[in-house]
């Protein structure tokens, strides 16, 4: 599977404003009226690693250039000051942007060890904060905006007695019913079917009261993705069915990205999947960066002219482009599918 990193990788660094300074990664990403625009997540410090979302425009995809000098989103505006919003997706239903972030109530502190996950210490914060356990769970939730500046609060969409990440809304109703991915980390075990944190789907008719989720999809590879998986980016409608990337960390915590396809009328049903991964930190701004090395990690995507922009996060650092054509791609996953 030949996919195309854009020469001038990393395409958005960190740097310019003091909210922006150390960390600049994972972004949403979204084409609109002939324009791409990207909600950031960035970091002024890794003590305490409080993050904020950042808006950018382009024209090209490639050259991306802020639209306000200052957060759009910040976790002192969802009611945490002390807390951390992160990892944004987001689709447009029926005229209406809605975002999926996680956020956790109270920032930890960071210190990059260089091999592998971060050593983490909790902060002390004023007012009782941070002295409940789940002020350092991460919950999930949406947002909705007509504009892409001023935000709106829809619903938290996980329970906030566990953690749960990689929230996704699939971008247009499927039988009257919004759909979403998501992570569950607890749901491990015997009564939940899989041994290791997995994607799961639920659906909802108003986005506030979710079904309860069916495992969607399981760790299967042990080479590549033996500690979890989860949904990396906003599914894309296909002749063949829902195309979704997502991630798979192995042992050592090398993020790599697979693929599936999913029903078009049944989303909870997986069509085909690949065996091997189809992109692996290979380039110096994959494997070495402030946080985490050896890290792919796409959480937006645009189709244009048949071309699939896939925008990731790499190394929590900052920001690549890598491009592959559509159809190849679904192509690839139907001949080398385990389903």
């Amino acid at each position: 599977m030949k996919i195309t990193r854009h020469p001038e990788n990393p395409i958005v660094v960190p740097g310019i404003y003091s909210w922006r300074k150390v960390t600049v990664f994972n972004p949403a990403v979204i084409m609109d009226n002939g324009k791409f625009y990207m909600i950031e997540r960035t970091a002024e410090s890794l003590t305490p690693c409080k993050n904020v979302l950042g808006l950018l425009e382009s024209e090209d995809g490639v050259h991306f250039t802020h639209v306000k000098d200052e957060p759009i989103i910040t976790p002192d505006m969802l009611g945490f000051p002390y807390g951390s919003v992160q990892d944004p997706r987001i689709v447009k239903i029926e005229g209406t942007y809605y975002l999926n972030y996680a956020l956790r109530p109270c920032a930890m502190s960071y210190y990059p060890t260089g091999s592998g996950v971060p050593e983490r210490s909790i902060p002390s914060y004023p007012d009782g904060w941070g002295e409940e356990e789940g002020h350092w769970l991460t919950r999930s939730s949406i947002l909705k905006s007509d504009n892409l500046l001023d935000w709106e609060f829809v619903s938290d969409t996980t329970p906030l007695d566990i953690n749960d990440r990689d929230n996704i809304l699939f971008p247009e109703k499927i039988n009257g019913k919004y759909y979403l991915l998501r992570r569950p980390e607890e749901y491990v075990g015997e009564a939940y079917g899989t041994e290791k944190a997995a994607m799961w789907i639920t659906s909802s008719e108003d986005l506030i009261h979710w079904d309860e989720p069916v495992l969607l999809a399981k760790a299967e590879n042990p080479e590549w993705e033996s500690k979890k998986i989860g949904g990396s980016t906003p599914p894309v409608r296909t002749d063949h069915g829902w195309l979704v990337l997502y991630h798979g960390v192995d042992e050592d915590t090398v993020y790599r990205v697979g693929a599936m396809l999913l029903d078009l009328e049944q989303p909870e049903k997986v069509i085909a999947r690949t065996k091997n991964f189809i992109m692996e930190p290979e380039t110096y701004y994959e494997k070495f960066g402030y946080q985490i090395p050896n890290v792919i990690f796409p959480t937006g995507n645009v189709v244009k002219d048949g071309l699939l922009y896939i925008y990731y996060g790499v190394t929590d650092t900052a920001i690549a482009l890598a491009t592959v054509p559509l159809d190849d791609l679904v192509q690839h996953i139907l001949s080398e599918s385990l389903v």
